[in-house]
């Protein structure tokens, strides 16, 4: 495959060839030296060109692959060995998923993905916890917290319905959803992604009609249908005014924005429920800082900025809407957890 015939430079800048969904400009960088990194990097003429986040030009969702080298050739994820092409700078715009892990689930629509790392390299045995600044870790980590889309690649395993009988196949595009620190029953930590397909692509077809998760499984793939009448009313119980700056955005037609915030996310594998005492009514900017973990809630409904650990609002709430401690403490120890930190905030008092 030529790709770099149809790649078009502007000044300084490469763009790939008719790539759907968000794609990054391919940018001059100096040569790599790292090659975790420069897996999924393209070299043209001595120039190194930064990875594109979309489905490459000729690929569709659905398409086998042979092994890892033709995934390499057709841009679709370019390490021969790693699962995750990616780095913190720029983000991760590829994984594998070959089973590796126990406690990996593969619904279809969307994955619960573990990180790389900590294994002994002879074997498949864990002996270190893994780390968020891992290359591969982090760049996932910022797929997430940027919104890049993420290709997904399914290898051959039997874990999943949605795995081929052989080789590889590309499923299309997904978002990185959720992360968080997990601690397996060895003691050892391990980190966890969900991830959830981009709507409007072609569906998946599973290989076998055993469903993955038949308690939540609604025709082929299981997806929690997350009811927003409830965060709805919130929104209006609040006037559109968030609950940590009590600040409502106007828009047109004198009408006001908020955002219906879940404290204990409803996806699997956490569960949360959607009701009034798991929904917070949130600006758009606090409702991004509390979803990345920029800020958590003691059982007091005090708001903290983790990266200080400083208390700094004293979240309002009107009539009987009460959030549930459990889940503050619930979301608390997701985020606290993954820095290493105790979630146990009892000493800390509320602010005046």
């Amino acid at each position: 495959m030529d790709f770099m015939s149809g790649v078009t430079r502007v000044g300084a800048e490469w763009f790939p060839p008719a790539a759907s969904c968000l794609s990054r400009p391919y940018k001059m960088a100096p040569a790599c030296t790292n090659s975790f990194s420069c897996n999924g990097r393209v070299s043209e003429g001595g120039v190194t060109m930064t990875r594109f986040f979309g489905t490459p030009a000729g690929v569709k969702a659905g398409q086998f692959f042979i092994d890892r080298r033709e995934l390499h050739e057709a841009f679709v994820h370019r390490p021969t060995q790693a699962g995750i092409s990616g780095t913190k700078l720029e983000g991760s715009d590829s994984i594998v998923i070959s089973g590796g892990y126990v406690g990996d689930e593969d619904n279809g629509d969307y994955i619960i993905y573990s990180g790389h790392g900590g294994k002994d390299p002879n074997s498949t045995r864990q002996i270190a916890d893994q780390s968020r600044d891992a290359p591969g870790n982090a760049g996932l980590i910022t797929s997430h917290a940027e919104a890049l889309p993420v290709r997904v690649v399914r290898g051959k395993h039997k874990g999943s319905p949605f795995a081929p009988p052989a080789g590889y196949v590309y499923s299309g595009l997904y978002l990185v959803t959720q992360w968080w620190m997990e601690m397996r029953p060895d003691g050892f930590q391990i980190i966890r992604f969900r991830l959830e397909r981009i709507d409007e692509q072609v569906p998946l077809e599973p290989q076998s009609l055993n469903l993955p998760d038949p308690e939540f499984a609604t025709t082929i793939v299981s997806r929690r249908i997350r009811d927003s009448q409830l965060a709805r009313e919130v929104k209006k119980l609040y006037d559109y005014e968030c609950q940590v700056c009590e600040q409502a955005i106007p828009t047109s037609n004198n009408a006001f924005y908020a955002e219906g915030a879940h404290v204990r996310p409803l996806g699997r594998p956490h569960l949360g429920h959607d009701a009034l005492s798991n929904i917070l009514c949130l600006c758009p900017n606090h409702h991004s800082q509390f979803d990345l973990g920029g800020l958590v809630l003691t059982d007091q409904m005090e708001a903290i900025e983790t990266r200080t650990m400083t208390p700094f609002a004293s979240l309002s709430f009107r009539k009987n809407h009460v959030v549930a401690a459990s889940n503050a403490g619930y979301h608390r120890a997701l985020w606290l957890g993954a820095r290493g930190m105790s979630s146990d905030l009892r000493l800390l008092q509320p602010t005046a």
